[in-house]
């Protein structure tokens, strides 16, 4: 009997997790390892962060959907890894940390024979000065987060009924951060929120971001394809910045948040003060600060893992100009280099390089937007090394399941309002995620990269979140929902 440990009970390490379970049965366990008690529906915390759903309708327990499908659980975080197990002999290994109950804080070790690391990102708030919620600004990040988020939204429109004016900054908190749609769809469920307060007229709403332009989202921009006329993602969100009366300020670096004053330089090397009354800035992630060892207990951590604490994977990390850089660059199976037992899946893994074009300010500050790699691609992912892992629990040999980001495509709804008949959405996809010049005149194929504002894309979110959910809580027929 073979031991699969998997790393983080995200979308990456949870539905490998599933998966798992559900392609080797009970010849083999599968054991998650997380330091959350709870599984989160990230994208629904939007909706949560403006007070239109609790908290409780995007989480539930993990410890029951694993009894019930004969997963282990161990409420820990990992802390280090020993994939070549020791001098004495023992198999390869993880060391967790407790994060609950009488042994908080004790540490113990896992035995594997397969290890996906799906730990997803570490919020680093601490990289910009006064950032988050320990700071003088918001976040919507997790659960807990965007319920606070929604209570300082709620008392800021009611300070605007009693007739006063405010000021709204959302979007990303350093030059470096991804996930810059989930700040695009706040600024818009919070311009929805104040509009339908009825004092939309008292609220100065401003979109700050690292993006050089609107619609980069991380991935360069898009070209759509509408009723066979080519546009750009920059123009078609544009349009939907001047209907909604929200001010962008693009190209941007927070430097450092003080009470109710964000300090940020642009591409040109000016430095601005922008104060605000409400504000919300995503922080920057990096990975979790795992440490690796060999067999002799010499850290190997910089073999393993970038700079940035993402796991090294199948890419090509040869550095080279951003204009050399090819898809082909990108990471297929997600396998750990001279480890054929170990992946990384999910934002655990690191990307090869920006897919945006990277730049500095005129001082010589990054403004980078990371790649986004979460969602949809995540989910792939995990069934991908899922799948890899049952068929080399059979043969060794076997070879691995791909999914490069370079090959699938993706969704992105940003919705406002969550009702079936009021709501509207600016629905993106994509194909692929990371362009390839090489096969398209535009990095990705237009038939299938567009995007369309309206009700039925609300409706598909709406849709997403309860398929979702039902799919995470492994009920029946889950396993033929898509990824």
């Amino acid at each position: 009997m073979a031991s699969v440990v998997v790393l983080g009970a995200g979308v990456a390490g949870h539905t490998a997790a599933l998966h798992l379970k559900r392609l080797i049965g009970k010849q083999h366990t599968v054991t998650v390892v997380s330091p959350n008690s709870q599984w989160n529906w990230i994208p629904s915390n939007i909706w949560v962060g403006v007070g239109e759903i609790p908290a409780e309708k995007v989480l539930f327990k993990l410890a029951p959907v694993y009894a019930r499908k004969k997963i282990d659980f161990v409420q820990a975080k990992a802390v280090e890894i020993h994939p070549e197990g020791d001098a004495a002999g023992a198999a390869p290994y993880v060391t967790v940390e407790h994060t609950s109950g009488e042994r908080k804080g004790q540490t113990d070790t896992v035995a594997y024979e397969y290890l996906i690391n799906a730990t997803g990102p570490k919020l680093k708030f601490e990289a910009t000065p006064g950032l988050g919620p320990d700071g003088h600004t918001l976040s919507v990040c997790t659960a807990d987060h965007a319920d606070h988020a929604a209570k300082a939204l709620a008392a800021s429109i009611e300070k605007m009924k009693a007739g006063q004016k405010q000021t709204f900054v959302i979007g990303t908190g350093h030059g470096t951060c991804t996930c810059q749609g989930a700040a695009f769809e706040y600024v818009f469920n919070v311009e929805n929120e104040i509009r339908q307060a009825g004092v939309r007229d008292l609220a100065r709403i401003i979109y700050l971001t690292n993006e050089a332009a609107l619609g980069d989202f991380g991935v360069g921009g898009m070209v759509f394809d509408q009723q066979g006329f080519e546009t750009t993602s920059e123009l078609w969100t544009g349009s939907l910045f001047r209907e909604r009366g929200v001010e962008a300020i693009v190209g941007a670096h927070v430097e450092k948040v003080e009470e109710g004053v964000i300090f940020y330089e642009t591409l040109d090397g000016a430095h601005h003060q922008l104060p605000f009354d409400f504000s919300m800035l995503i922080p920057p992630f990096g990975g979790q600060p795992i440490k690796a060892f060999d067999r002799d207990g010499v850290d190997i951590t910089e073999r393993l893992f970038a700079p940035s604490g993402f796991m090294k994977v199948d890419a090509d990390y040869t550095p080279k100009p951003y204009e050399d850089w090819k898809a082909a660059d990108w990471p297929t199976t997600y396998e750990v280099p001279g480890y054929r037992n170990v992946f990384a899946a999910g934002i655990a893994f690191a990307p090869p390089h920006q897919i945006s074009r990277p730049l500095k300010t005129a001082n010589g500050t990054v403004v980078a937007p990371a790649p986004p790699r979460t969602g949809m691609p995540s989910g792939v992912m995990g069934k991908a090394v899922a799948v890899t892992i049952s068929k080399r629990l059979k043969n060794p040999d076997a070879e691995a399941e791909h999914a490069s980001m370079a090959h699938m495509g993706a969704a992105c709804v940003a919705s406002a309002g969550t009702g079936l008949t009021k709501g509207s959405a600016a629905a993106m996809t994509m194909l692929p995620v990371v362009p390839d010049y090489d096969k398209y005149p535009t990095g990705r194929d237009t038939r299938e990269t567009r995007g369309e504002l309206g009700l039925h894309g609300h409706w598909v979110k709406l849709m997403l979140h309860y398929l979702f959910i039902y799919k995470a809580k492994a009920r029946l027929g889950w396993q033929l929902i898509p990824e």
